[in-house]
């Protein structure tokens, strides 16, 4: 699941540098907000000039584009994802306090109600602003010509595989500077060599690994 977010995001950061932007430093710059209205509470003028913004019907084509984007991008699937990852984790956890022979009918009750309380479908109408605001029509339908093309195939095919495999580089790259790091402060912290693992030797369980934990989005 957190690859395919991972691999969207990616991709149309890829696909996005294809179309012409215009540069921010054009742009006319905010000024400075007051430390003291950044801490207080939002003032009514602020509610109500959120709240058009929130409600502001979508254009039915720019809308259109939008889904169909989503579609090609497997983006529409996010809703599923992130339902099945959340039942994985109350299976995960259950699985300590229930018995084998009741754990499945917890879930399946568990998972219909979840269901029926967060269709996966409302992720993907609430995904449909955040786009509006993202992108422009003439940029949706950039996007959309991009990822039709073979090459926007290849990019969602393979992309998840290529961010999982930069993942695990990453983490083991980290994972042995953090070891080479604790192993140089044992001398002055003995309590580390009781900790760490032998040279050359996998870390315990209690040292760092690679394994990370699913993003907190994520959902």
């Amino acid at each position: 699941m957190r690859l395919r977010i991972f691999a969207i995001a990616a991709g149309l950061c890829f696909a996005g540098a294809a179309l012409a932007q215009t540069p921010t430093s054009n742009l006319p710059q905010a000024p400075a907000a007051d430390h003291r209205e950044a801490v207080s509470a939002p003032s009514q003028k602020t509610k109500s000039a959120a709240a058009p913004a929130a409600t502001a019907k979508i254009d039915p084509a720019k809308e259109a584009a939008i889904r169909h984007l989503m579609d090609i991008t497997n983006t529409s699937k996010l809703g599923d994802d992130v339902a099945e990852y959340i039942s994985n984790q109350v299976r995960s956890y259950m699985s300590r306090s229930l018995d084998s022979a009741t754990l499945p009918k917890f879930m399946g009750t568990f998972n219909q109600k979840f269901a029926l309380s967060a269709p996966s479908q409302n992720v993907t109408d609430a995904m449909v602003p955040i786009y509006n605001r993202a992108f422009s029509k003439e940029e949706i339908d950039g996007l959309v010509q991009f990822y039709e093309s073979p090459l926007g195939q290849h990019v969602v095919k393979v992309l998840p595989q290529v961010l999982q495999q930069s993942q695990d580089a990453a983490a083991k790259m980290d994972q042995d500077a953090a070891l080479s790091v604790l192993r140089g402060m044992s001398n002055d912290y003995p309590q580390l060599k009781q900790m760490l693992p032998e040279q050359n030797q996998p870390p315990a369980s209690g040292a760092p690994s690679q394994q990370q934990p699913a993003p907190q989005q994520q959902p």
